[in-house]
């Protein structure tokens, strides 16, 4: 029997230990319930640990993720610790850049639009709360892609862009700057 809390309190930001973590849930799927239930503890610490390790699966391979979506996007609007919160916005991206980029087609037939629309919702909260800029970064990115199915989004996130562009940081105006020059085509 794997102690699967045990195993999160190793994971940190190391190549070795996330490669560990990922192979362990690569070799055990059975413990991904488990995992996206630690993530949902969201004012214990270690749920911020638990999404680093879900973040790093999806990175790896998106598709492990697919079967949990349901619970996955339920912790989106309660998630907010910083350390919780990137991750959770990471994988959104990974899930977007999926469906919109690269078109997969297990993707496609498992991100249903009420999804789409949550992780929509999501996004615009991390972009107009107290967020750190990779968070609000991988929100952009991803409000982008929803943008070319959900035409409201566009003029949203441009108005958006272009009212806080003045008050953030150097890395925030980058990707801002990236975004509202695809808008404007």
């Amino acid at each position: 029997m794997i102690d699967l809390v045990n195993e999160i309190k190793k994971v940190n930001h190391s190549q070795e230990k996330r490669n560990n973590f990922t192979s362990l849930l690569v070799e055990h799927p059975d413990l991904l319930p488990e995992l996206i239930s630690i993530c949902a503890q969201v004012d214990k610490e270690i749920s911020c640990r638990a999404s680093w390790g879900l973040e790093f699966l999806c990175r790896h391979d998106i598709k492990t993720i697919l079967p949990h979506l349901d619970a996955i996007i339920a912790i989106l609007p309660v998630v907010y610790q910083h350390p919780a919160v990137r991750p959770m916005a990471k994988i959104c991206e990974y899930l977007i850049f999926s469906y919109y980029k690269t078109r997969s087609s297990t993707t496609r037939k498992q991100l249903h639009q009420i999804h789409r629309e949550k992780i929509t919702e999501a996004c615009f909260d991390w972009l107009i709360s107290d967020q750190k800029v990779a968070t609000k970064a991988y929100a952009m990115t991803s409000l982008y892609q929803l943008g070319t199915e959900f035409t409201w989004i566009h003029p949203e996130l441009k108005i958006i862009l272009e009212k806080d562009y003045p008050k953030n940081s150097a890395a925030y105006k980058a990707r801002a700057r990236m975004i509202l020059k695809k808008l404007a085509h």
